[in-house]
C-alpha cells in the first residue's frame, strides 16, 4: 500500500526506467527464467492470455488446447478469435491434464503449431504437470502457451526447466499485488515465431514487436502510458517474494494448505481434486447436499468478514473455493475461516462438532512444527 501511494513519476523518467529494469530482473526470478523478454503487461491476466495468443497464432494455425476447467475454455476462445483452429484435449474438471492424451492428439494432428494449457486451473484447484506437457509438445515441434495465473508465487513455476515458450500470470493472486498487471515471459523461439509472422498481429496494443520498443533493454520508445503506481506495487510485491525466497514461499503455502485441509475435512467437506493434483493455494470443496451455496457465502462475508469463492461454469452452486494466496496465506486467516464455518454450517442444517475444525488445524500445524524440528 505504501508503494502504491508513492508520488507519480513520468513513465519515461530515468528513475522510472531504472525501476522497470529491476522489475524485469525480479520477474525472471519469480518465473525462474533467463528470458530477456520478461515484463509486466498493462492489464489483468486475461490480457496476458490474449497477448500470447494474438502474437503466436496466425489465421489457419492449428492449436492444441488442453481444457480441464473454465480457463482452458477461454484459451479456445482466444484461438478462434485469432483465426486459428482449436484442437481440444478434454479432461474431466478437477483432474490434471493427461500427457498421454496430448501425445495422442499431436500424433493425430502433426501439423499443429502450438500447445496451450493451464498449469493451475483456478476453477477447480487442479495442477497439471507442466514439465511433462511441455516435453510432449516439444517432441512434436510445437511451441507452448502456459497459464500460471494462480500458480506463480504459490507453487513451483520453472519456465526454463519446463522449456515453456509463452507464459503469463496475474499480479493479484499469489504475488499479492493489486489487479491490473500481467507478468509475461517469452522464450527466444517464441520471439522468432512472432518476428516471422506472415500477417500483422490483430491487436496494436498487444503487438510484442511494438511493446518491445518500450520494455526493451536499450533506449525506450513511447508505446502507451504505463500504470506507474501499479508497477510500484508490483515491484514491492516481487521484492518481498525475493526476500522470503521462492522455496520458503512454496513451503508456506503447503503448510497452511495442510492445516486448512485438515479443518475442512473435519467439517465433513470433500475436495474436488485428488491430493496428488491439488493446488495448495486454491482449495475447492463440494457444497454439502441440501446446503445453499449462496446463503453460506453471504453469511460468511456479512457476519464474519470471510469471503470465499463460488463455483464457476458447471460447478456453479456446487463447490466453494478457498484461496490461500500470497499474503493471505497465514495461520490467522485459516483459523478465522474455519471458526466462521463452524458457526455458519449448523445454521443451514449441516451439523458439525463444535471446535473440531479448529482443533484439526491446530494438530496439523503441530505436526508440521515437529517435522521441521526433526
Amino acid at each position: 500500500m505504501a508503494a502504491l501511494g508513492q508520488t507519480v513519476v513520468g513513465y519515461m523518467d530515468p528513475v522510472f526506467v531504472n525501476m522497470m529494469e529491476e522489475l524485469k530482473t525480479l520477474l525472471r526470478y519469480a518465473f525462474q527464467t533467463g528470458n530477456a523478454l520478461t515484463f509486466p503487461l498493462s492489464g489483468p491476466g486475461s490480457v496476458g492470455m490474449e497477448t500470447c495468443f494474438v502474437n503466436l497464432v496466425e489465421p489457419g494455425d492449428k492449436v492444441v488446447v488442453c481444457r480441464n476447467g473454465v480457463f482452458g475454455g477461454r484459451m479456445i476462445e482466444n484461438v478462434q478469435r485469432s483465426g486459428g483452429t482449436a484442437i481440444v484435449v478434454e479432461e474431466e474438471w478437477g483432474h490434471a491434464i493427461d500427457p498421454q492424451k496430448l501425445e495422442d492428439t499431436l500424433k493425430a494432428h502433426p501439423d499443429a503449431r502450438l500447445v496451450a494449457f493451464v498449469h493451475a486451473e483456478t476453477s477447480t484447484g487442479a495442477q497439471s504437470d507442466a514439465a511433462a506437457l511441455c516435453a510432449v509438445a516439444r517432441q512434436h515441434g510445437c511451441l507452448t502457451i502456459v497459464d500460471t495465473v494462480t500458480s506463480l508465487g504459490g507453487t513451483p513455476v520453472l519456465v526454463d526447466a519446463w522449456g515453456a515458450d509463452a507464459v503469463y500470470s496475474g499480479s493479484q493472486k499469489c504475488l499479492s499485488c493489486t489487479p491490473g498487471l500481467s507478468p509475461v515471459t517469452f522464450s527466444a523461439a517464441a520471439i522468432e515465431r512472432v518476428k516471422a509472422r506472415r500477417t500483422k498481429v490483430q491487436s496494436w496494443f498487444m503487438d510484442l514487436t511494438l511493446v518491445l520498443d518500450y520494455w526493451g533493454a536499450t533506449q525506450r520508445t513511447y508505446h502507451h502510458t504505463a500504470p506507474g503506481n501499479s508497477l510500484y506495487g508490483l515491484h514491492e510485491a516481487l521484492r518481498l517474494l525475493a526476500e522470503e525466497g521462492l522455496e520458503n514461499t512454496w513451503a508456506r503455502h503447503r503448510r497452511h494448505h495442510a492445516a486448512l485441509k485438515a479443518g475442512l475435512e473435519a467439517l465433513g467437506l470433500s475436495f474436488v481434486v485428488a491430493e496428488a493434483a491439488r493446488l495448495p493455494q486454491m482449495n475447492a470443496v463440494r457444497v454439502p447436499e441440501g446446503v445453499d451455496d449462496l446463503t453460506v457465502r453471504r453469511t460468511l462475508l456479512q457476519e464474519h468478514a470471510v469471503e470465499i469463492g463460488a463455483g464457476l461454469g458447471p460447478l456453479a452452486g456446487k463447490v466453494w473455493r478457498f484461496g490461500l494466496m500470497g499474503w493471505s496465506c497465514r495461520e490467522d486467516n485459516v483459523m478465522a475461516a474455519l471458526a466462521a464455518l463452524e458457526q455458519v454450517l449448523p445454521q443451514v442444517g449441516h451439523g458439525v462438532e463444535a471446535g473440531a475444525a479448529v482443533a484439526a488445524a491446530h494438530r496439523a500445524y503441530a505436526a508440521e512444527h515437529l517435522r521441521a524440528a526433526a
